[in-house]
């Protein structure tokens, strides 16, 4: 999956929406009713790298593969980096996004829930 494939793949899903932060950030943000579930870094030297969450036992397994490290300043919530996402299953990508982004409609509230379906 190219980066491209996979921010129209995460802008496709239910209520999701991309939000571009300038500098110093940087990143473009996937979400849902102010809700992160996956970001992109859009600067050099990390530009298109993919950050998303994981539950605690998937950031174990991702973690010790190559080219995934905890993401910077949000790993100890489980979020873990994709250095290219193009070198990664596309299965496995897929359902790892599904799973960041259920996780963030899970956080919201019952009326934010209802309005997204």
């Amino acid at each position: 999956m190219t980066t491209d494939e996979l921010k129209d793949f995460c802008t496709a899903l239910p209520g999701a929406q991309a939000v571009l932060y300038g500098p110093p950030s940087n990143i473009l943000v996937c979400e849902i009713s102010g809700k992160k579930f996956a970001y992109f870094k859009t600067s050099a030297p990390e530009q298109w790298r993919f950050s998303l969450r994981v539950s605690a036992e998937r950031f174990i397994e991702l973690t010790d593969m190559p080219g995934v490290k905890p993401a910077r300043y949000m790993g100890r919530f489980h979020w873990v980096t994709i250095v290219d996402v193009a070198r990664f299953p596309t299965d496995y990508l897929a359902e790892l996004v599904q799973d960041s982004y259920a996780r963030a409609v899970a956080s919201l509230t019952r009326a934010q829930r209802a309005a997204i379906v």
